[in-house]
């Protein structure tokens, strides 16, 4: 029997769900609506609003509403609904959830989903992304790239091949990748982009634009304890953006922002042009073209070998972006498909496949990241701990396994810290440490010893690592999750009753009961935290019998440091403090490198 598997695009402004119905891929719909405002909000009552309830009432209560929190994921922040806190995972959750009650209508109850992220997403933002869904009561079968979603979507009735590239534009991301397809196979060949760009920005450049035109004319800045103002101006913001797209000028009236003392009204009364607004975000979209020639060169193709330029994301209907675009390349840019829903379609054709059923696309992804450990080598003519070269390159198709060839540092060394990083600086330090781990118990052999470093990066974008003694077989495994706090299993099943606690205030509640590989997916991703505790203090007592065993050695000013230290990861281990016991043996480890490197 065919699975129904849904494609979710979640995003930044807007989220839309799909799936395979009557024997095609389907956008659905709630009361006509087929695109959910990605906001969510608590009324002054305590109900939840998702969508566009949430969206309306931003205007009132901006305290009690949360939006654009895709840029939040896998950072360890809160949104304040009224005197409520929730984790970009959760109001992530509720938006999932509530798509999901769309799904209702259909025969079939949905548990299992294709969730989109931007090509650029990190280790963490993609494991807080899977997170999200499976607090939404979801199976999380595939995280996919959305600008590989897009060009699903699109697709070509032509057997020969195409190039085109996907300039992927939302509300808060930007992605460009350059993609082959022939026949059933679309291919990735490379991917840039920028996860702190998107229309939002634009949105504030001119807001910011017409808060200082309030403040000139009235001597009163909203930005400062007037959110009700502020918020009223930022709508104003979104909606003559929109009209500049199709008209040469907008005029923004808004009336009795505020007060003065003696109680005569501010208002803002202000036109503008679609020239001065494409002056205003002309540098951020040049900071796309950036990405877009990076994309090209990391792909090794020219403008003349592109075949058309797919625009994807609700901010390509700016007309000076496909303009700019078309005089770069040369070549059409096409909108043929709604570029807030592409993203979703495509989506749904992987799920739809996944699922059993027969739709024609073969996919192969990339990974926008090179990953790789630091190593100590001569840099400068010096020794130097922190050497970079990757393991896996950006731009490799996924899934991949690679390994390469380490060596201890000193005679009878047996122990080996791995710092996993991510970027292209042959200075690990100026590239971004997503994560840390201790193989212990190496033979003390007098040559040096080889281990070997295994990466493994999944067709989410989750990285797996492995470093193994060549000689003896002795192995330690992580799967990288970056610096993000995910939950654990308890806080997993009190942040899920809390959602649905939310939602038993509405018609039904979508949730389902087939919910059986979720202890597996999340362990996959991210251990129990009695596991990352063993696991740490684990490390500590072998960090403190080695530098028992190195004491004796040490000056006077290391020897008292090192002791300190020691009673630091002491008292953090009798009181099961996490924070201090990490921070306890990054400290000693630093002090015990020096010290056996005198």
């Amino acid at each position: 029997m065919n699975d129904l598997i849904v494609g979710i695009d979640l995003g930044t402004t807007n989220s839309e769900i799909s799936a395979y119905i009557n024997g095609e891929v389907q956008l659905l719909s709630s009361d006509g609506q087929k695109i959910l405002p990605s906001c969510v909000g608590l009324s002054p009552d305590g109900e939840l609003l998702v969508g566009e309830a949430a969206s309306n009432q931003m205007l009132i209560y901006p305290e009690r509403t949360a939006r654009s929190v895709k840029r939040q994921m896998g950072q360890d922040v809160k949104s304040s609904l009224g005197d409520q806190e929730f984790t970009p995972q959760e109001i992530s959750a509720i938006i999932l959830k509530e798509l999901v009650r769309w799904t209702e209508p259909l025969p079939s109850k949905v548990s299992k989903a294709v969730i989109t992220v931007p090509a650029f997403f990190s280790d963490a933002q993609r494991a807080a992304t899977r997170e999200a869904g499976e607090l939404a009561g979801l199976e999380v079968v595939r995280i996919l790239n959305e600008p590989t979603a897009a060009s699903l979507a699109y697709g070509y009735s032509e057997g020969r091949q195409h190039t085109v590239m996907v300039y992927d534009l939302g509300g808060g991301t930007f992605d460009v990748s350059i993609v082959t397809i022939e026949g059933d196979v679309t291919e990735v060949l490379a991917s840039h982009g920028n996860n702190e760009l998107g229309g939002d920005d634009f949105d504030k450049l001119l807001s910011d634009h017409l808060l200082d035109l309030f403040r000139e004319e009235h001597g009163l800045d909203l930005r400062d304890q007037h959110p009700a103002a502020y918020s009223r101006i930022w709508w104003a913001t979104e909606e003559a953006k929109k009209k500049l797209s199709f008209e040469p000028y907008v005029q923004i009236r808004e009336e009795n922002l505020a007060t003065f003392a003696a109680g005569r009204p501010m208002h803002l009364d202000v036109e503008i042009s679609k020239d001065q607004f494409e002056d205003m975000i002309a540098p951020l979209v040049e900071t796309t073209l950036e990405s877009v020639n990076q994309a090209m060169e990391d792909a090794g193709k020219q403008a003349s070998d592109l075949d058309a330029i797919l625009l994807v994301g609700g901010s390509t209907r700016i007309p000076y972006i496909a303009e700019t675009l078309e005089k770069l390349a040369g070549v059409p840019a096409r909108q043929d498909v709604h570029p807030d829903l592409c993203v979703a379609l495509g989506a749904g054709i992987l799920a739809s496949r996944l699922g059993g059923h027969e739709i024609e696309r073969v996919l192969v992804d990339i990974s926008p990241f090179s990953f790789g450990p630091s190593y100590l080598d001569y840099r400068n003519g010096m020794h130097y701990p922190h050497c970079y070269k990757p393991i896996i390159n950006r731009n490799t198709p996924l899934p991949v396994t690679k390994t390469k060839s380490y060596y201890t540092a000193y005679p009878f060394q047996t122990e080996v810290q791995f710092d996993i990083y991510q970027g292209e600086n042959p200075d690990a330090l100026k590239n971004i440490r997503i994560g840390s781990f201790n193989i212990i118990g190496l033979k003390p052999i007098e040559e040096n010893n080889e281990v070997l470093c295994r990466m493994s990066l999944d067709l989410d974008g989750i990285l797996h690592v492995t470093a193994i003694e060549k000689e003896t077989g002795l192995s330690k495994q992580i799967t990288i999750t970056n610096a993000v706090q995910l939950l654990t299993k308890e806080q997993q099943a009190s942040a899920k009753e809390r959602i649905r606690e939310l939602f038993r205030g509405k018609a039904s509640d979508p949730d389902t009961p087939a919910e059986g590989p979720e202890s597996r997916d999340i362990e996959e991703i991210i251990s129990p935290e009695d596991a990352d505790w063993k696991a740490a203090e684990d490390e500590a007592r072998g960090i403190l019998e080695r530098s028992r065993s190195l004491l004796e050695s040490m000056h006077a000013e290391d020897k008292e440091e090192a002791i300190d230290l020691r009673d630091q990861i002491e008292t953090a281990l009798e009181s099961k403090e996490k924070t201090e016991l990490g921070q306890g043996i990054e400290d000693l480890k630093e002090l015990l490198f020096y010290v056996e490197g005198n």
